[in-house]
């Protein structure tokens, strides 16, 4: 399948400039990409100028890319209990989603968070209270918030759709908000996808729960651990656990056919050069 008629591609560094993540994506065969906004392993970034802002949008029109969008950084924690780290984290997404609509790009994926501790409802309340600020700062954007299902392990919220439903519930502006469903995270979480019954009936509890439109990207992951192990831990497409059964039925399921799906699979020599492939061969019908 052509790169330029499909929604494949993969999360792509941003060193050295925004920009070079849409080059380097060209490169590997991307026809979409994903990218941090700014550095990810800091609170704060530098100031985006204008003239970056205008040098991402030409990369985009010149590499072809054609669909970009970004995610959060993981030092931000929406569902924090600790007043300090909840608005210092809602400060830092807020600057997010001004560079996001500085750039262009669609929506921001990020993790709902983790609750500390202080349980399941407490989380959701705080994600939900950081959204509505948020939305209410950013009135008027086009930039949504899209939240990323979980693992599972630990206090993390969002690994299961009727958590996700519930901070959807929640949130005062769920215009703004959508869904990002990550392969690795749905296994992990103890959803069974690597048949097509499983396949069949996980998508129909989404359905159910929160709603196929709501679901805006994927992340096409495979797992190192097992069905329900709760653990973050991405393999390459058909290495790991799931195999290639679940890709196979997501790839090839109409429902989803104008969906961005993004790798975050290692980054091993030509991996995101061999992992596309995969993928584009199983969308095709091919083993």
């Amino acid at each position: 399948m052509s790169r330029a008629r499909d929604l494949l591609g993969a999360h792509m560094s941003i060193a050295g400039g925004l920009h070079l993540a849409l080059e380097r994506g060209k490169t590997v065969g991307c026809s979409v990409v994903q990218l941090f906004v700014k550095n990810q392993l800091q609170w704060q970034g530098r100031l985006l100028g204008d003239a970056e802002v205008r040098e991402f949008k030409r990369a985009q029109r010149a590499t072809g890319i054609r669909r970009a969008f970004a995610h959060a950084t993981y030092l931000i924690n929406l569902a924090s209990p600790a007043e300090a780290d909840w608005r210092r984290s809602v400060e830092a997404f807020h600057d997010e989603l001004e560079r996001a609509e500085a750039l262009g790009l669609p929506f921001v994926v990020i993790h709902p968070g983790s609750h500390k501790g202080s349980g399941i409802a407490a989380g959701i309340g705080r994600i939900a209270a950081a959204l509505d600020q948020l939305c209410e700062r950013t009135g008027g954007y086009r930039v949504k918030v899209c939240l990323e299902n979980t693992a599972g392990a630990g206090n993390t919220v969002g690994a299961r759709f009727e958590e996700l439903r519930a901070i959807l519930d929640r949130a005062r502006f769920p215009e703004r908000l959508g869904v990002c469903l990550d392969t690795c995270h749905l296994f992990a979480a103890g959803y069974e996808i690597r048949t097509r019954a499983g396949y069949a009936a996980t998508m129909e509890e989404c359905k159910r729960t929160i709603g196929m439109g709501t679901v805006l990207a994927f992340h096409l992951n495979d797992a190192k651990q097992g069905l329900g192990s709760g653990l973050d831990r991405h393999e390459h497409i058909g290495k790991g656990r799931i195999g290639l059964g679940a890709f196979r039925c997501l790839l090839n399921d109409r429902r989803f056919a104008d969906r961005p799906m993004a790798l975050e699979t290692p980054k091993e020599e030509d991996a995101d050069v061999k992992n596309l492939a995969t993928l584009r061969r199983l969308k095709q019908g091919h083993k």
